[in-house]
């Protein structure tokens, strides 16, 4: 005879089984879905630099965000972005699977580890995860890099992440880098200041756009050959 309420327990797990993954693919999708049209008010970066301050005590820390479409940014910032961190984003579908082997093969010689994280990887961590490292860290990137990729189209991909890189300690997105960095809006960043804004990704808190250092200046020079060997920004038009 079975025992007393096992039914009650087996009913529940599969009600587990079967509705919280569904449950899990609705809730993810509808976050993006809400993001293909609407600024985001804010990103999981963002709360947990917050969160920092708050436990550091920091009464100095003010956090700088403040949304630009993408017709009041330079049309500079996206091709900079795109030849420091990812020149194969307007072909690929999240993931750089070249870059990916590359890194894999460069890593297992021993040399210094490198990564392959494409710009869609790099905004759904931003937008959706925390920071660190771990296999479920990792899968919920993969997830959230496909559902953005299946959804958005590439110039909102580079519009949402020009707008919610941190580019600084607390310093979110372009406009309020722009102003930070340049005294500026970002609809009038040079081609020089853009590169260097590129330059400082991905330790924004470790490099400097402003006073640029050696590795900063040698590294914009090189973001600057680059958008100019890619074709500059009309690069991008095949970005759909």
């Amino acid at each position: 005879m079975a025992k007393a309420g096992s039914k009650p327990r087996r009913r529940v797990w599969r009600w587990l089984f079967l509705w919280l993954p569904l449950l899990f693919v609705g809730v993810t999708l509808a976050q993006v879905l809400a993001l293909r049209w609407l600024p985001p008010p804010t990103t999981a970066f963002m709360l947990g630099r917050r969160v920092d301050a708050m436990l550091e005590r920091d009464p100095g820390f003010a956090l700088r965000y403040e949304w630009r479409s993408a017709d009041r940014i330079s049309r500079h910032l996206p091709i900079a972005l795109v030849a420091a961190e990812d020149q194969n984003f307007p072909v690929h579908q999240g993931f750089d699977l070249r870059a990916i082997e590359k890194a894999r093969a460069s890593n297992a010689r021993g040399r210094k580890v490198r990564g392959a994280s494409t710009i869609s990887q790099q905004l759904a961590k931003n937008l959706f995860l925390w920071r660190g490292r771990s296999y479920l860290r990792k899968g919920l990137e993969a997830w959230y890099t496909v559902l953005i990729e299946a959804t958005w189209p590439k110039a909102r991909i580079l519009e949402v992440y020009a707008n919610v890189a941190e580019f600084g300690d607390g310093i979110y997105g372009a406009e309020a880098a722009a102003q930070a960095f340049f005294r500026k809006p970002a609809a009038r960043l040079t081609p020089a200041e853009c590169a260097r804004l590129a330059a400082v990704l991905p330790s924004p808190r470790r490099y400097d756009a402003r006073r640029p250092g050696p590795y900063v200046q040698r590294r914009a020079r090189w973001i600057e050959r680059q958008v100019r060997h890619l074709g500059g920004p009309s690069y991008l038009t095949q970005a759909r």
